[in-house]
């Protein structure tokens, strides 16, 4: 199985007739993702390669049943084209829209929790989430995925997330779901919300988590990994190097005395029993291992 969404899933891209979301959405399109409509205020009526656009996210739901959105709209417009998705019943947004303001990120987080609790929004700023073979909603190149499983993927880092992929898809080891949660601040889906689904999901069998300095998302997923996950974890924390007190790269990512270090946080998951790698090609190393003793 895989996580989230599908090869059912029908998705729309809000921001279609841009060159972003054009040119990401026909890629998700010809990966084998349904992308069954996009949307852009005042352009309904048009279509991009023979995807209708709609001028609301409420139109194109009602006429293609659609679940899941891509955001791929300009930070101005992201905050109010994620609360459009929500009011219109999507069940899943993906935004990989970068440099929202922060403020705007708290209050879509809030609103979302408050009256859309049923809504599952990824992101902001990040790449999105691939089931191999099955769908497609981001900015992920499916070239580089392998079907099959048995590895589920979640990650910080976008960069950090291809890589991931790439390592186990070169060892001929399959993924269920790769996702990547993004950096910011005030994400929409953390760390546990994937590691939880992981562990329900009966053909995800293990699980490669990529974190980064900075905040404490990945002491949190340490925990609930000792408490509540009996699949096997395999961990990279990016930023080994990174001095204390200077921001680093994502908005969230920022280090303030041992709090947010990446030894900081190596140790909190070494100790809830995963295995901690010191590179991202040892990673996919030591869940190849892992694979092998799962046979």
């Amino acid at each position: 199985m895989s996580i989230f969404i599908d090869e059912n899933t029908k998705v729309i891209v809000q921001g279609l007739t841009g060159s972003q979301g054009r040119f990401h959405g026909l890629r998700n399109r010809d990966y084998g993702t349904k992308v069954v409509a996009g949307v852009t205020p005042g352009k309904g009526g048009e279509n991009v390669d023979g995807i209708p656009v709609f001028n609301t996210v409420a139109e194109a739901v009602a006429k293609t049943g659609a679940t899941a959105s891509f955001v791929a709209v300009p930070p101005r417009a992201a905050a109010e084209a994620i609360l459009q998705a929500a009011e219109a019943g999507i069940a899943l947004i993906v935004c990989i829209t970068e440099h929202i303001p922060a403020k705007d990120e708290a209050v879509v987080y809030a609103r979302l929790k408050r009256d859309f609790p049923k809504t599952r929004l990824l992101g902001p700023n990040c790449p999105g989430l691939i089931s191999p073979g099955k769908s497609n909603i981001g900015i992920t190149a499916g070239e580089i995925a392998l079907a099959g499983g048995p590895v589920g993927i979640v990650s910080r880092s976008g960069t950090l997330t291809y890589q991931a992929l790439h390592e186990l898809s070169q060892q001929g080891v399959g993924q269920t779901t790769c996702v990547g949660i993004g950096g910011d601040p005030v994400p929409g889906t953390n760390f546990i919300d994937v590691l939880e689904a992981f562990e329900a999901d009966p053909e995800t069998r293990a699980g490669i988590m990529i974190g980064e300095i900075g905040g404490s998302e990945e002491e949190r997923a340490a925990d609930f990994i000792r408490d509540h996950m009996t699949k096997p974890v395999v961990a990279y924390i990016a930023g080994v190097t990174a001095p204390a007190g200077r921001k680093m790269g994502h908005a969230g990512a920022i280090v303030s005395g041992s709090q947010g270090t990446a030894q900081a946080k190596m140790d909190a998951l070494s100790a809830a029993g995963v295995i901690v790698a010191k590179n991202p090609t040892e990673a996919g190393e030591k869940m190849v291992e892992v694979v092998r003793n799962l046979q």
